[in-house]
């Protein structure tokens, strides 16, 4: 029996030169989706529960994707490259139907990577995203430090401060960071901290920290309810100081968006929420990976377990059940890949939709995950089986880069031009 995709495909062969529309993946996406999979599901499942009870860092899974290219500025680079958008939460969604634990190992550091990106110039992207990756022999990670204690969902909130030496032309940063991912292990952190306290976010900055730079340590590491491969941890900074290079855009460019927001004139807005904006599909196709995940596993099991004589998929409770989760997570992905075909193509979100995506994907994903623990019963509560970490790690997607909360207000923002609070 022929798929949706393959009945897409045919028709658009009918046709006469390139169709307008078409939901159909090309060759090299199916491909790079086959690779992807195949390496979540030979490497990266059978490793889950080892890591996932450690509560550490997998190395050698992130050293073996850094080997077979998967893990690599290159790699994250032609992701990037596919003007359709679809790449990168392709191959996140695989990642994540693996573990999300493991996947955000490997994929942690493509948040710092996307501040260098969106705000860096051409020299420091060149320079600091390569750092991030390391070698295959030697791989490393990055962070992304904006979240405080006192400041999460509140940017407006960051207290770490940059003042600017210009006898020696360097910037001195002091503050705490929270809940940042591979805070204090990675090699190259982009550090969010307020230039001129005055304005608000629009006083905020980007700033590389390397490894050569001193006053950086890590703080206190989260122990945290899932997630557990993926190193989260406090950072403070104490008088640390950069050059004035690694302040992202430079200098120049700096002080002229403070000018423009001193004089009240409209800027781009602040370094937090403009890298959250550009990630959040693709941490939409993160929770899809985990929902996708848990989805199949109770199907799976709901076909092979019998009660009174009969498998459990026979009931009308069950059947409508795995009837709603596939029908939700397929309607979550068309948002994510909405987002992500409008983010790479410069589309505005003007309706907010990269923060839809993130908002659905994340609640289908705690939601399937908890529907398929329903449907296993007893089994589904038992830690020899994985949905309950899948249901432990989906709910963070409720949480991180903007709670469920904050992505309605954005979208109620977006939608009705009032600011809603």
């Amino acid at each position: 029996m022929s798929t949706v995709e393959d009945q897409i495909e045919q028709v658009t062969a009918t046709q006469d030169g390139t169709p307008d529309f078409s939901m159909a993946l090309n060759q090299d996406q199916k491909d790079l989706q086959e690779w992807v999979h195949g390496f979540a599901e030979s490497v990266v499942r059978p490793a889950a529960e080892e890591w996932d009870e450690k509560e550490s860092t997998p190395w050698p899974v992130i050293q073996e994707a850094a080997k077979i290219g998967l893990y690599s500025f290159e790699s994250l680079a032609q992701f990037f490259a596919d003007p359709t958008g679809l790449t990168l939460p392709i191959v996140n969604e695989e990642l994540f139907w693996g573990d999300a634990g493991i996947g955000m190992a490997l994929m942690g550091t493509t948040l710092g990577v996307a501040a260098i990106f969106g705000q860096g110039t051409g020299e420091q992207i060149g320079e600091w995203v390569p750092r991030c990756f390391g070698t295959p022999d030697k791989p490393a990670v990055a962070a992304f430090c904006s979240s405080e204690p006192n400041a999460g969902s509140d940017v407006s909130a960051v207290r770490t401060t940059a003042k600017y030496d210009e006898a020696k032309d360097e910037w001195v940063i002091n503050g705490q960071k929270a809940w940042a991912t591979n805070g204090g292990i990675a090699d190259v952190h982009v550090v969010i901290a307020q230039v001129d306290p005055s304005l608000g976010t629009r006083g905020h900055a980007a700033f590389v920290v390397g490894p050569e730079n001193t006053g950086l340590t890590q703080g206190a590491k989260v122990k945290k309810h899932g997630l557990r491969a993926s190193h989260t941890a406090d950072v403070y900074l104490d008088d640390c100081r950069v050059p004035s290079s690694q302040l992202l855009g430079g200098k120049e460019k700096l002080d002229e968006r403070l000018a423009r927001a001193r004089e009240g004139k409209s800027s781009r807005g602040n370094a937090s929420m403009a890298t959250f904006e550009a990630s959040r599909p693709v941490v939409g196709a993160q929770a899809l990976g985990i929902a996708r995940a848990a989805y199949e596993y109770a199907l799976d099991y709901a076909k092979n377990r019998e009660q009174f004589g009969k498998a459990i998929i026979e009931n009308q409770a069950i059947a409508f059940t795995l009837a709603n989760m596939k029908m939700e997570i397929d309607a979550a992905r068309l948002l994510v890949w909405r987002a992500s075909w409008m983010g790479r193509n410069q589309v505005p979100f003007e309706n907010a939709e990269g923060s839809m995506s993130k908002l659905k994907a994340g609640e289908v994903a705690v939601w399937t995950t908890e529907r398929a623990m329903q449907i296993l019963g007893g089994n589904g509560y038992a830690r020899e089986y994985p949905v309950e970490r899948w249901h432990r790690d989906a709910k963070i997607y409720d949480i991180f880069e903007g709670t469920a909360e904050i992505q309605r207000i954005v979208i109620s923002r977006a939608i009705s031009g009032v600011h809603i609070r």
